[in-house]
């Protein structure tokens, strides 16, 4: 069987798989967020293979088929009930209005029987994601102990209290733990989502929808930069044109110093400045950019892993290797001969 990415197969675990689309069931409860659900549907229905072809087959079920309550004035009638996770490949869980207010079943940490039942109708191996608070139906359901997660930065504390055993990353836009993902909070869902669809058929793929969802395909920083802070802090120079330089320069080293230089900051303020701003230290930016310039040029040319290794600044096949195999759990060989000519 081979190694996947994000839950997609290589060459080996059989073709059968390729046979249907992918589908996706949204389950939604009542005060469910009705952008949240647009999310999920608008991104992953925008996905298309080469041949123009929908790539995903979505279907939205409730607890209780019927109608919906939203958080806002109007309703939502879903004709699809629990049973549309038994056939499901991956299941997304949107927030619920109830979950600010920390209902019953989050308040104790455990999972109503309605809730529970409809869990256990997921196939194993279906890979599950949650949106902003929707984490806490997945950590209810003991999903998420031990592993990383994240929610809306507002309910973090009462998400550490209710659950010590899940390591929460309140700094992070998503978290993606193999077969269980989560999101921050509402937009974030944008990020997770075209995170799943790139790691199912690619980046083409993924850019393409962010394009036509006039999204960007990559979201800097995480969502601290979101949180009021109780002091307005100082204005403060941006980064973002040594970031900006720095995605036209990846095939060349670059130092510390000479991004800061170009900020006209010392490395100390830039370092400083730079993760506030992003999220993540200068470091890990570049490898991350990378990465990603790597993943473009294996999907979209016929370049060699040697001169790939050279455009995207990794200098060596070598380093490009262990740096694929750290992001993704794959080798270059393998990431093109699954993603090559899938991308519109």
């Amino acid at each position: 069987m081979g190694v996947g990415v994000g839950g997609v197969a290589f060459p080996g675990e059989g073709e059968a798989r390729h046979r249907r689309r992918h589908r996706v069931a949204v389950l939604v409860r009542d005060g469910m967020l009705p952008i949240e659900v647009g999310i999920v549907h608008r991104i992953f229905g925008e996905a298309r293979s080469a041949a123009g072809a929908p790539l995903y087959e979505l279907v939205t079920c409730a607890l209780v088929p019927g109608e919906v309550k939203t958080d806002t004035d109007f309703t939502v009638n879903v004709p699809h009930g629990v049973e549309a996770l038994e056939t499901a490949d991956t299941v997304v869980i949107p927030a619920s209005g109830v979950d600010y207010g920390l209902s019953a079943e989050c308040a104790e940490g455990r999972l109503s029987p309605a809730m529970a039942d409809a869990l256990g109708r997921i196939r194993p191996g279906t890979r599950i994601a949650s949106i902003c608070t929707g984490a806490f139906v997945l950590a209810a359901a003991g999903l998420l102990e031990g592993r990383r997660a994240t929610t809306h930065w507002r309910s973090v504390d009462d998400f550490r209290r209710m659950f010590p055993g899940v390591r929460l990353d309140a700094n992070v836009l998503y978290t993606d733990e193999g077969d269980v993902l989560t999101a921050a909070g509402v937009a974030s869902g944008v990020d997770l989502c075209l995170h799943m669809v790139r790691c199912d058929h690619g980046a083409a793929v993924a850019n393409d929808v962010a394009r036509r969802t006039v999204v960007p395909p990559h979201r800097e920083g995480g969502q601290a930069q979101y949180v009021r802070r109780p002091v307005p802090e100082p204005q403060a120079s941006s980064t973002g044109a040594a970031r900006a330089w720095a995605l036209e320069h990846l095939d060349r080293p670059l130092t510390l110093r000479e991004l800061a230089v170009r900020e006209a900051m010392s490395v100390r303020t830039f370092t400083r400045r730079f993760r506030e701003e992003v999220g993540m230290s200068p470091v890990q930016w570049l490898t991350q950019q990378r990465v990603e310039r790597a993943r473009q040029l294996l999907e979209e040319t016929d370049l060699t892993v040697d001169r790939i290794a050279t455009e995207a600044g990794f200098g060596t096949a070598a380093s490009l290797r262990q740096h694929l195999q750290a992001a993704l759990g794959v080798s270059p060989r393998a990431y093109r001969s699954t993603f090559r000519g899938v991308g519109v």
